[in-house]
């Protein structure tokens, strides 16, 4: 199937799952449980083009297993942190400073989320449809970039949900295992992830296409509505959050400064 068919197929999909999310939060009153979907969502849209590309099997394979593991892996994390909670704080404060507009602006952005993540797929289209084999070179460096990004991410998330269950640290800043280095070691190894499919698409001419899901991503949590929406929180809610702020790197892993 050309991809752009795919790619009409996968928009289709998306907007169904995510309108009917928007329907279930209207009675629910909690947005958050859209990130485990979006993520769950996402692996299997890459499961969607290995199967309907016509590249090479081995790579469309690798595609859909890296894309398919880190959507179930983070969904899955994403959905029992969510679930049963109060909604996340990012979206409670969107709801009330929306008002009687609440409902209509949260379908949009809701279908916004949708957007972003056709932007996402270019990571699993383009090597979905490259007709030859990568070099061995590039592939192995894709399955270490994959293996270190999950697995970070996933060290990065135990760690700071082990340091969230004990009751003594209620009120305390993490600082343990990775959150020592940055103040947000998960987003930074979910940048990295996107990372792995530009190896996997080299020697292509869409090739270029797939610096922009990493960057994406790194500018989402960056600039928009990951890392200031959670820190304005944080600073407010958890005393010393501002020293930490000062003293370890927003982002890359670096030594905290004194």
């Amino acid at each position: 199937m050309p991809p752009l068919a795919a790619a009409v197929i996968a928009l289709i999909g998306l907007v169904a799952i995510f309108s009917a999310v928007w329907a279930w939060q209207l009675k629910s009153e909690n947005a958050g449980m859209v990130d485990p979907v979006w993520a769950y969502s996402l692996g299997l849209v890459a499961v969607l083009y290995a199967v309907l590309g016509t590249g090479d099997a081995g790579t469309r394979a690798l595609t859909a297993l890296g894309g398919l593991i880190w959507g179930v892996r983070l969904g899955t994390h994403l959905w029992k942190r969510n679930a049963g909670k109060p909604e996340d704080a990012r979206y409670h404060r969107f709801r009330e400073e929306w008002g009687d507009k609440a409902a209509s602006r949260m379908f949009w952005f809701f279908q916004l989320q949708v957007v972003i993540s056709m932007l996402l797929s270019i990571a699993f289209l383009v090597p979905s449809y490259r007709g030859t084999a990568p070099a061995i070179g590039w592939v192995v460096l894709a399955v270490v970039v994959w293996i270190v990004s999950v697995a970070g991410e996933a060290m990065a998330d135990r760690q700071l949900q082990s340091f969230k269950a004990d009751p003594a640290n209620r009120d305390a800043v993490c600082r343990v295992g990775l959150w020592r280095y940055s103040r947000h070691p998960n987003y930074f190894f979910e940048c990295v992830h996107w990372v792995a499919y530009i190896a996997l698409s080299v020697g292509t001419p869409w090739a270029w296409f797939t610096l922009l899901p990493p960057v994406l991503m790194a500018f989402l949590l960056l600039k928009l509505s990951g890392i200031p929406l959670l820190e304005e929180s944080m600073a407010k809610r958890r005393p010393g959050y501002a020293d930490y702020m000062r003293t370890t790197s927003t982002l890359i892993p670096w030594p905290p400064r004194r």
